[in-house]
């Protein structure tokens, strides 16, 4: 597998700001649902959150309640437990010229998105 990544298993709070707030953008509507489980080496199941940089690929572990916890904490999330609009554009400013951010950045966030579509 010569493009093979190293994976990284790591807590959200043991994460790099940076990374920290790219996790944040990637997953807007909270971490709940994207979690992903799998058995660790000792066979024990775990659920983690996945990123995905050019260089690495996350396993952010936590648990459904942490992931609820995290976000409800947070003052980048609303009450709802959505990322803050302010905050959103924010981080799509700051990281849209981060290539694997396109991933998680809607195409029309970048060019204004607003227009309607109707013809």
């Amino acid at each position: 597998m010569p493009d093979a990544k190293p994976r990284v298993i790591k807590d959200f709070e043991k994460l790099d700001s940076i990374i920290q707030e790219q996790v944040k953008l990637a997953y807007p509507s909270g971490f709940y649902n994207s979690l992903i489980h799998y058995y660790n080496k000792e066979g024990v199941r775990v659920s983690a959150l996945p990123f995905e940089t050019d260089e690495k690929y996350y396993l952010i572990r936590m648990t459904r309640e942490e992931a609820k916890e995290i976000v409800s904490q947070d003052e980048d999330f609303d009450d709802d437990g959505n990322l803050k609009e302010t905050v959103k554009d924010d981080y799509e400013d700051k990281y849209s010229d981060v290539d694997y951010m396109s991933d998680y950045i809607p195409d029309d966030s970048k060019d204004g998105g607003d227009e309607d579509d109707d013809y």
